[in-house]
């Protein structure tokens, strides 16, 4: 499985390459939403994380242009890792084209029942693992 975080803090970027090296999980990174989209147009990736406050181009301007491609990576799926806790973020997020939304800081179980959540699932109903 591969996963790319999109996300300006490399700390932040650090701690979630960590919890996913610890489940075998690969990951690769963007500062922002520029480099995020560059990434999925020249590599493949089974879920992207996108942080929403970012330079250059915010998570959700990001989400809305990856929605917008004309091929299969639109329906990449996407978790919002946000630590914005106003009341109407989800739905934003949601609205934008976000598959889910996890809140700052994140724990390890948290991340990989999300991560499983939206993946693909096969006729048996287990989740597809990389």
């Amino acid at each position: 499985m591969r996963i790319l975080f999109v996300e300006d803090n490399p700390i932040n970027r650090l701690v979630v390459k960590e919890m996913l090296r610890a489940g075998g999980i690969e990951m690769a990174e963007a500062e922002d939403g520029y480099a995020g989209l560059k990434m999925i147009e020249m590599h493949d990736f089974d879920v992207v994380l996108m942080d929403l406050r970012m330079p250059n181009m915010d998570g959700l301007t990001a989400i809305r242009h990856m929605r917008a491609r004309p091929d299969d990576k639109a329906r990449l799926p996407v978790v919002v890792i946000t630590a914005d806790d106003g009341l109407t973020i989800e739905a934003e997020c949601l609205a934008a084209g976000a598959d889910r939304v996890l809140r700052k800081p994140v724990n390890m179980t948290a991340l990989f029942e999300t991560i499983a959540a939206v993946l693909p699932t096969t006729g048996e109903d287990e989740v597809m693992l990389g």
